[in-house]
Order: C-alpha cells, then sequence, then structure tokens
C-alpha cells in the first residue's frame, strides 16, 4: 500500500514538473496565427474571404458583445458542463473515456475537457493513446496561462465548423448569413453541436443530422437548467433558415491580384467600388454578344480615380469561372498598337512641334538593321501633309513613324519608362521605329495609368488599391502645358472626323478624351480614355490568338469603352478640361499659315511663345491667350519664307546644286521693305552669314531639321523671330 502511494505521489510530481518545465506558447491563440483575410471595397462590403494558414475563413470577436449569449452555454453544455469546476482534466470524464476506449481496443471516446480540445486545435494529431496523453498535459499547461473566460474564447474563436470555416463567427456568416453576436437559442444551438463532427454534423451536407444534433444540444440545455421548458419547445419549434450556398466572390480577378500582394491577416479595405465593379461587368456582358459577329470573344477593363490613382474597377476577363476565365488581361501583356502615340506626340510638342505643324503622310522609308522600313495607314491611304493635331487625332501611323524617326525611338522609350511602363523590358533597338505604333507589349493598368498621367495635367503617380494607404507622391514627366494640349487634340471630335467621322463611340454627352489601337495581328483591340474625374481603359480580343475580323477601335474597344463611360454616370464628368495657359490664334486652313488673306480659316491653340505673330486675316490681330502667359511679341523683321514648320522633301532627280530654298523676309507689319533693309543678313543653325541684297536668298538645301532668322545689317536688334523648318531626304528614285 505504502509502495502504490509513493509511486502514486512520485508520478504526481513527475507531472507536475513535465507541466511546469514549457509554457504553453499563448502566442499561437492570437486571432492572427488563424484568421483569414477579408478583402473588402471603398465601402466595406466584403468582395472575398481568404484561407487563412490553417485552411479556414476566420475571424476573432470577444465573447463579450461579440456573441451571443446562448453560444457559451450551448458550447458548455454539450462539451465540458464542468469546464468552470476542473483545472483543465475532467477526470470522471477521462475514467469514463478509458473504459469505454480499453472495452473497444481503440480510442471511441474522449472525455475531453474544452482545454484539451483547444490544445488539440494548436497541437493536432491522431487519435492514439499517446496522442491523448500529450494533449492533456499541454491542457494543463493551457490553465496555468489562461483564465478560464480566455480559454472559452479562445475555443470558439478556433473550432472548426465545416467548408473552411474556423470560429462562430464564420460559422454564424456561412451557414446563417448573420453575425454571431445575432445567432438565436436554436441557431446557436445548432452551430455548438458541429465542431466534435464538422462533416457528418454539417448544416450544408447533412442538414438532418445537425437538426438532429442541436436537439441533443437543447435537451442537455434544459437538464442543465440553462433554459426552461418554455424556451426550448421555442427554439425546438422555430423555423431554421439557412444561408444560400453561393462559392463564388467578387471582383475576382482583382481580389486574386491583392492576395499576391501579402495583405496580411484580418480586414484589408481596398479602393475597389463594388457597385461600380458591377455596372463594368455587365456593360462587358451587354457588349460582347454584339461583337461574336467578329470573332471577340473576350474583354478587359479597368477605372482609375483620377485625382487618388484608387482603383475602382478591375475586370480581367469576362468571366473568371468560366474556360480560360482565370486569365487576367487587366495585368496580361499585349501590343497595344496606336494607343503610345500621344506620348510621342508631347514629346514632340515639346521640342518645339505646334498642333499646326504639317507633317508628311505619303509613301515613306526608313533604313533599319533589318532592312527598309514602309510604314502604312489602318485605312491603307496615304493623306499628303497633315497637321499633326489631325495626325494624332485620326491616328496616321505614317506622321507618328515619321516624328519618332525625329525625336529618336530612345527619347521615346525613356518617356515611356517614366510613365510607367515596366513591362518595355528590352532595349530601344529592340522595338525601332514600330515603338510608336504600339510594337512593345504593355499592360492594360499600365495603358491606363499613363492616360491618367495626362489628364492630371502631366503628373504621373503610381496607382492606389488600399485606402489606408496614402495616395503615392507624383512626378512631373511633361509640362501641364503639353498635356493640356494633348488632351485637346484627343477630345476634339472634328480633328478626328476624317478618319472615324462624327458621331461615333468616341463621343459622349460630357467632355472626354480618348484613343484608340489595335495590334498589327487583330489579335488585340483596345480603347482608352478619360474626363478630369476618372481614367477608362479597355482591352477586347481573344486568349488564343485568333485575329478578329472587321474590327477597328471605333467599332470594338470603343463601344464597349463608350458604354463603360455612361455607366459610370455621375462619376464621369467632372466637367470640361483646362486650357489654361494655351494661346488660341487664326490661321489659313489651307497652309496652316498666318501669312497672307483666305477664304477659310480654322482657330489653333499652341503652347506659350509658339503662336504665330498675327491672324490669317492680315488684319493685324494678335493671338489670343486661352488662360496664360501671352505670345511672342512681334518684331521689326520677320521670315516671310518658308513658314515656321514647313517641310520640304529632296528629289532624287534634282541635282544637289539645284536643290535650293528661297528666303524671304518682310517687315513685321508686312509692308515692302524699304531703304532700311537694303541689306540683310541671314543666320541660319546658328550661322551667321554675310549681308547679302534684299530679295530672295537662295540656301543649298540639306536634310534635317533648321533654324532661320534674319535682321538688317544695319541694325541687328531688329532681329526676327526665328522659324523652324524640316527637308527630307530624297527618297531613291525606284521608291513609290
Amino acid at each position: 500500500m505504502a509502495w502504490t502511494l509513493v509511486v502514486a505521489l512520485a508520478c504526481a510530481a513527475g507531472l507536475v514538473l513535465w507541466v511546469r518545465a514549457e509554457p504553453f506558447p499563448v502566442d499561437r491563440l492570437r486571432p492572427e496565427a488563424f484568421e483569414s483575410t477579408r478583402i473588402r471595397d471603398r465601402h466595406g462590403r466584403v468582395l472575398r474571404e481568404a484561407l487563412s494558414d490553417d485552411a479556414g475563413r476566420a475571424r476573432a470577436v470577444p465573447l463579450e458583445g461579440g456573441v451571443s449569449p446562448w453560444v457559451p452555454q450551448a458550447f458548455l453544455a454539450i462539451e465540458d458542463h464542468r469546464f468552470r469546476d476542473h483545472f483543465g482534466l475532467d477526470l470522471r470524464g477521462i475514467a469514463r473515456a478509458t473504459r469505454d476506449n480499453l472495452l473497444a481496443g481503440r480510442v471511441v471516446a474522449g472525455g475531453s475537457t474544452l482545454s484539451q480540445q483547444l490544445a488539440g486545435l494548436v497541437f493536432p494529431g491522431p487519435r492514439t493513446f499517446a496522442n491523448k496523453a500529450r494533449e492533456a498535459v499541454w491542457a494543463l499547461r493551457l490553465e496555468r496561462a489562461l483564465s478560464k473566460e480566455a480559454i472559452l474564447e479562445a475555443y470558439v474563436n478556433r473550432a472548426p465548423f465545416g467548408h473552411g470555416a474556423i470560429g462562430i463567427e464564420a460559422a454564424a456568416r456561412l451557414y446563417f448569413e448573420k453575425p454571431a453576436v445575432g445567432l438565436t437559442l436554436a441557431e446557436s444551438a445548432l452551430l455548438a453541436g458541429v465542431p466534435r463532427a464538422p462533416t457528418l454534423n454539417n448544416p450544408f451536407s447533412h442538414p438532418d443530422r445537425a437538426v438532429a444534433r442541436m436537439r441533443q444540444v437543447l435537451d442537455r440545455m434544459q437538464a442543465l437548467g440553462l433554459v426552461d421548458a418554455e424556451r426550448h419547445a421555442q427554439a425546438l419549434a422555430e423555423p431554421l433558415r439557412f444561408a444560400r450556398r453561393d462559392r463564388s466572390f467578387a471582383a475576382p480577378h482583382f481580389t486574386t491580384w491583392v492576395l499576391t500582394q501579402t495583405p496580411g491577416p484580418g480586414d484589408v479595405v481596398t479602393t475597389l467600388d463594388a457597385a461600380l465593379q458591377a455596372e463594368v461587368e455587365a456593360a462587358i456582358e451587354e457588349v460582347l454578344p454584339t461583337l461574336a459577329d467578329r470573332r471577340v470573344g473576350q474583354a478587359a477593363v479597368v477605372v482609375l480615380d483620377n485625382p487618388t490613382g484608387d482603383i475602382l474597377a478591375w475586370v480581367g476577363s469576362r468571366d473568371f469561372f468560366g474556360d480560360d476565365g482565370q486569365v487576367d488581361m487587366v495585368r496580361g501583356e499585349r501590343q497595344p498598337g496606336s494607343t503610345l502615340k500621344p506620348f510621342l506626340y508631347g514629346l514632340a510638342l515639346e521640342q518645339g512641334e505646334t498642333a499646326a505643324t504639317r507633317l508628311p503622310d505619303f509613301p515613306m522609308f526608313f533604313e533599319t538593321l533589318s532592312g527598309d522600313y514602309r510604314p502604312q495607314n489602318y485605312d491603307r491611304r496615304f493623306h499628303g501633309w497633315v497637321s499633326l493635331r489631325e495626325a494624332l487625332a485620326c491616328s496616321y501611323n505614317v506622321p507618328a513613324v515619321h516624328l519618332a524617326n525625329e525625336i529618336g525611338v530612345g527619347a521615346l522609350y525613356e518617356r515611356l519608362h517614366r510613365l510607367g511602363f515596366d513591362s518595355l523590358r528590352r532595349a530601344p533597338s529592340h522595338y525601332g521605329l514600330g515603338l510608336a505604333l504600339g510594337n512593345g507589349e504593355v499592360t492594360l493598368l499600365e495603358l491606363a495609368n499613363a492616360y491618367r498621367t495626362l489628364a492630371n495635367e502631366g503628373e504621373h503617380r503610381p496607382v492606389r488599391w488600399r485606402t489606408a494607404v496614402p495616395s503615392p507622391a507624383g512626378e512631373r514627366v511633361m509640362p501641364a502645358a503639353v498635356a493640356r494640349l494633348v488632351t485637346d487634340i484627343l477630345s476634339d471630335p472634328i480633328a478626328r472626323a476624317p478618319a472615324f467621322g462624327r458621331h461615333n463611340a468616341l463621343e459622349l454627352p460630357f467632355p472626354a478624351a480618348a484613343k484608340t489601337g489595335t495590334s498589327t495581328d487583330f489579335t488585340d483591340n483596345w480603347t482608352v480614355g478619360y474626363t478630369p474625374a476618372v481614367t477608362v481603359a479597355v482591352w477586347v480580343g481573344n486568349f488564343d490568338g485568333r485575329p478578329m475580323e472587321g474590327v477597328s477601335g471605333i467599332t470594338g474597344a470603343g463601344r464597349l469603352w463608350h458604354r463603360v463611360m455612361r455607366r459610370l454616370g455621375a462619376r464621369a464628368p467632372g466637367g470640361a478640361f483646362s486650357r489654361r495657359g494655351l494661346v488660341e490664334a487664326s490661321l489659313c486652313a489651307e497652309a496652316f499659315s498666318p501669312v497672307g488673306r483666305c477664304e477659310h480659316t480654322i482657330v489653333e491653340r499652341f503652347l506659350p511663345g509658339t503662336a504665330p505673330l498675327r491672324d490669317a486675316t492680315g488684319g493685324g490681330a494678335p493671338a489670343t491667350d486661352t488662360g496664360g502667359p501671352t505670345g511672342v511679341a512681334g518684331t521689326p523683321l520677320r521670315v516671310a519664307y518658308p513658314d515656321d514648320g514647313d517641310v520640304f522633301g529632296l528629289s532624287p532627280d534634282v541635282p544637289g546644286d539645284f536643290s535650293r530654298v528661297a528666303f524671304r523676309a518682310e517687315r513685321a507689319d508686312r509692308l515692302p521693305l524699304g531703304a532700311a533693309e537694303q541689306s540683310l543678313v541671314w543666320e541660319i543653325d546658328g550661322i551667321v552669314g554675310p549681308a547679302a541684297p534684299k530679295g530672295p536668298f537662295f540656301w543649298p538645301a540639306t536634310p534635317g531639321r533648321h533654324r532661320v532668322r534674319v535682321w538688317p545689317a544695319a541694325s541687328p536688334e531688329r532681329a526676327s523671330p526665328a522659324v523652324v523648318f524640316e527637308v527630307l531626304a530624297a527618297a531613291p528614285s525606284d521608291s513609290p
């Protein structure tokens, strides 16, 4: 007998030492250790709940004020009614379970307390005698580390409820679409019966078993005096309204991308607008069927808020849950076609070109490392000399390639990178002059944010996807006046009419700037546009590389862009675009020149300092400013010929000695030169020539861009403003 007592005391002492040898890791009970990630829209709506590391959806709530008061009573009644009286182990329960297990020859009963069950959730293992003993030790350690209330709260937040739901809050929302604080007695009893066997007692999979288990819980609560007979009867009679089972989630492409940004567990409030997202998805479903006969199968749309860069909508494909639907064309890299042209023309404007500059649109060739490059327009026609405004608005290819050749592909490449086109990873020489026509692959998100830079008057900022993160700092990529002038061109329906006609998909009942683009193989079609408030970028095409048929930017992506813009409603307008700082002047429509009188005049806008001196009527009216600094002041002399922006082409059939340009000068008031101007000095490209008699001055033409001005030999202070013109190299005589 004495030896039995000694052995018992020794075992007890050993158990105490074993328990004290290592503390319970309470950090593993923190919500962050098991909580799932809930992605919400800007208004708090849950877009998607992602599984935690424990492969479940979980959210921790406090017992006090976070759950229905029936919840802890139901759990204690069915799982551990002596919970508040034991020290982590229920000896009576263990004795009963040991007897049953020995008789069965295997573990058929646990007799586990809530403390043991919680320890088993933290340290999972197979149902063996050894593992049950280990759980018991951890339960004793747990009781030393936490209070009874803390243990109970941790258990109801960690218990498994099936279908990936971990904890009472996730279970309440999954099965009843309500928070745990709103659970009724019957609902609390039903959920309390699930964790013991989440698969068998699952309300979705086995509703009959779940209800039968609920009755056991209610009977147990009545037997323990936790509810009276009346409440017991009411709970049994209460109709249970289970939630509709829906495996889908909102904004699937966007939320999938958000999860790759490792935002961590808990609530992640994004900038997305769920209502607007639904509107965009509806627009896609309305428009795509109308393009089916043109072999258009897919679409993608992204919407950005211009001031903040907030991503408001993100649709990567027509149906995320359909065939190939998980391809995300908001991030997919494809050739954007002509949508890169506005950034090329912005560079040209910065370097002295104007919206009235005449650009060549006729058969041309350019020497490249891979041979002669002969650009073609979309309509397979050439349009002669066109203004820069018309060339950009109508998206003619030849003038764009000509400008890229003059400016340099390296300069365009550097500008595109500053605008955020990181997907252009090859060297500029890889793309060549074709970069002006969009032969490099970019993403829809990059394209949208670059156009947002135009909407924000040349200031580039990264996009934002979390409301808790301040809007990133900006970088000025182009002068504000240049961005305003590019916007003025892209929002000009008259300028684009020669190519697209009037009343097309790019025209809206409010001011909007837009540009279209199509890849060379017709697999990708784009339209990107903006108001002062929002930017909308659209892609349509096919994932499998099938070319579309008879689709242009207007008839394809433009149609969807128009529909999305109209659905944006009050978000889209945001007022008119600013023209502050742009100078207006009248020009002769035939020559884009202020010289002389003509029947048809147009009003053009210019950057400060680039407007013509006088209007085209010959009446001497100065150029007017639309809100910024005035144009260049008048001077006593002016270059009468050539005009600013003129382009000359050398002919291979004319000997070089006879390829000359006849410079002419006149007084700024357009009166004939007098005795004081009998001798003139011409400065060409910074080189001052000798005095020459008034009259035509014949200059030997050489290819390139040139700058000329003139002054009386006796009065250099009366020098004229400089005129910039260009001479194109001669093409081979056999060229078309």
